[in-house]
């Protein structure tokens, strides 16, 4: 899949170092932290993929890739340094930025689903907000966050395709919700791995969303299957933000089969994303599609 990416991603990648160049030295620095800090391009690449799955030939999906990126690290920015001013300049730029891209390619329903997706994001970015340090909301509610903060992007990525090709609603439709079931499925592996994963593989330290009162999936199925003492133990966690017994709430997610449940629910989001494929013409580019949705429940990182 990589090596089917490199000449797409390597002109993406010139189209991002293009369109963030800047005589202000604080929105320079952001644009090289983005091209050089690199990282999964998973949003970019599904922009690549599904327009090449339909046979597209032109050059608005590496534009339409880079606007995806723009937004998806304007959201870190703004979600992940909520006090520091200075990087939430650099996430306002890449969002006015990412508009201005958007506006250039003179495609209302472009324009429709970035925007819509954009709002729905920072919904999101406020539902998890006031759902951490909350031991009591249900699965239901946690993957509305995840639909919302996470998927929406995937989704919108996934239309992009089909958009710039020109293709027909019900094609836009199929590969959208390809998208959102792949990023259901790659935000409920990111929560697995804060309790199965190894620090130096996942980029983060494990026991995070826990230190920061994020009532994940595997905490939500322990507290249910657990003893009451165990229950408490995770509530006193999640509203206290305390990772201090991180060991033994990892031992109490995984003698309930918490992390079991989690992946199970992430392969059906995948096996689901591989059915709204079914109205795409084979091709390696949706073999690849199928790959990706694969490699969502199977990475370790």
């Amino acid at each position: 899949m990589l090596s089917l990416l490199e000449a797409d991603m390597a002109e993406v990648d010139r189209v991002i170092r293009a369109r963030l160049h800047s005589d202000v030295a604080l929105v320079q620095q952001v644009s090289e932290y983005i091209i050089q800090s690199g990282g999964k391009r998973l949003r970019p690449a599904l922009v690549v993929l599904s327009a090449n799955a339909l046979g597209y030939r032109g050059e608005q999906h590496h534009e339409m890739a880079a606007v995806v990126e723009f937004i998806h690290t304007a959201t870190l920015l703004h979600d992940d340094v909520v006090d520091a001013s200075e990087q939430r300049i650099g996430g306002d730029f890449l969002y006015s930025r990412a508009f201005q891209m958007m506006v250039s390619v003179k495609n209302m329903r472009v324009m429709e689903v970035l925007s819509d997706a954009t709002n729905i994001i920072a919904e999101g970015e406020v539902l998890q907000l006031m759902n951490c340090n909350d031991p009591d909301i249900d699965e239901a509610a946690y993957l509305r966050v995840i639909r919302y903060k996470t998927a929406q992007l995937f989704e919108a990525a996934g239309r992009l395709g089909a958009i710039v090709n020109g293709s027909p609603r019900e094609i836009e439709d199929a590969l959208g919700n390809y998208g959102m079931h792949l990023g259901t499925a790659f935000q409920i592996i990111d929560d697995v791995l804060d309790y199965s994963g190894e620090t130096d593989i996942i980029g983060k330290n494990v026991g995070d969303d826990l230190a920061e009162g994020k009532p994940t999936l595997p905490l939500l199925f322990a507290m249910k299957h657990g003893t009451p003492e165990e229950t408490k133990i995770i509530r006193n966690a999640i509203l206290q933000g305390d990772a201090s017994n991180f060991q033994r709430i990892l031992n109490i997610v995984q003698r309930t089969g918490a992390l079991t449940h989690a992946y199970q629910q992430a392969e059906a989001e995948s096996a689901l994303a591989q059915a709204a494929l079914s109205s795409i013409p084979g091709s390696k580019f949706k073999e690849a599609l199928l790959q990706l949705s694969a490699f969502a429940v199977t990475r370790e990182f």
